[in-house]
């Protein structure tokens, strides 16, 4: 049987990264910071506190703190909330979405507050099944209990479903949980040591339709 003619077998749900895999972020903090070096090294700072605290702890406050370690002024956390409601996709995304909408259920986890999280989501036009924010589980991804709360709240197993990320550091918990993973590494991050390497890694989403329509029949390949 040639590729082309294996039977779309699509996961049920489909769960995204918010801020990293679908929505071009980086240019959000980086306007905020004033430069891309300024913006890299503040979105490092902060990516490392929220993946280290485990509990939630306020994503603005988060925020300002890693400001803080890169010698930001307080401002310019209140320059990136200014920022949130430009948040674009990035090229792509909403083709893909759209693509997946009739055959999949569709889903956030994003690592961010309620109130951000539900206003960057509703930015692309796609109904959810499902938005989880690190506040809404109590705790930051890569801990396990944000993807389980979406599975949950999506009524499906974690064999049944895929994780598209936008951080090798998603790597930890989509193992923990057991979702295949596709990681959108749109600007070249190495992954994070100790990290599980994901199924596929593109600098797009462009394979990624075709790979969740295989989903079910690689699964059985892989098995």
């Amino acid at each position: 049987m040639t590729l082309a003619s294996v039977p779309a077998a699509y996961p049920k749900a489909v769960l995204f990264d918010l801020l990293t895999a679908l929505l071009d972020s980086w240019s959000a903090w980086n306007r905020a910071a004033g430069s891309e070096q300024a913006g890299r090294a503040w979105r490092a700072a902060y990516l490392r506190l929220t993946y280290g605290c485990g509990q939630y702890i306020a994503y603005e406050q988060l925020v300002r703190e890693a400001a803080a370690q890169v010698g930001l002024p307080e401002s310019a956390a209140l320059a990136l909330e200014a920022e949130w409601p430009n948040l674009a996709p990035w090229s792509g995304a909403v083709d893909a979405l759209q693509t997946l909408a009739p055959h999949c259920k569709l889903a956030v986890v994003t690592n961010c507050s309620a109130r951000l999280g539900t206003q960057a989501a509703n930015l692309l036009p796609v109904r959810w099944d499902a938005i989880v924010t690190a506040e809404e589980a109590g705790m930051y991804k890569p801990d396990p209990l944000p993807y389980r709360l979406a599975l949950q709240k999506l009524g499906v197993a974690a064999h049944e479903a895929a994780f598209v990320a936008g951080s090798s550091y998603d790597m930890f918990g989509t193992a923990a949980v057991g979702l295949r993973t596709y990681w959108h590494n749109r600007v070249g991050l190495p992954l994070v040591s100790g990290a599980q390497p994901p199924e596929i890694e593109a600098p797009t989403l462009d394979p990624l339709a075709a790979w969740l329509a295989r989903f079910g029949a690689n699964r059985h390949e892989r098995a």
